[in-house]
């Protein structure tokens, strides 16, 4: 199997040396290979977060707005509809 090959980009930071050695000791306490791949590794994990709070955000105002136009104005029923109400209430009725 051919793997597709990546193209990189390169990313550049500058932290204070305090917090450096705190990524530092943070990623050897979580077995990271490295501090590269623990700022890459916990970054994406938050930012798959934010997206998919941001994307539940957005899909929960869709439904809103959906479920209060079907509220403010419903739909005429279809025959079938009517047909189905019509055979309920002559069941009810006898």
């Amino acid at each position: 199997m051919v793997m597709a090959k990546q193209e990189k980009a390169r990313f550049d930071a500058r932290f204070s040396k305090e917090q450096k050695q705190f990524f530092e000791k943070a990623a050897l306490l979580g077995g990271y290979r490295s501090l590269t791949d623990f700022i890459i590794l916990t970054a994406q994990e938050r930012a798959k977060e934010i997206i998919a709070e941001s994307e539940q955000i957005l899909a929960s105002q869709r439904d809103s707005e959906i479920f209060f136009e079907a509220i403010t104005n419903p739909a005429k029923p279809n025959k079938d509809l009517l047909a189905a109400a019509r055979a309920y209430q002559s069941l009810s009725s006898e």
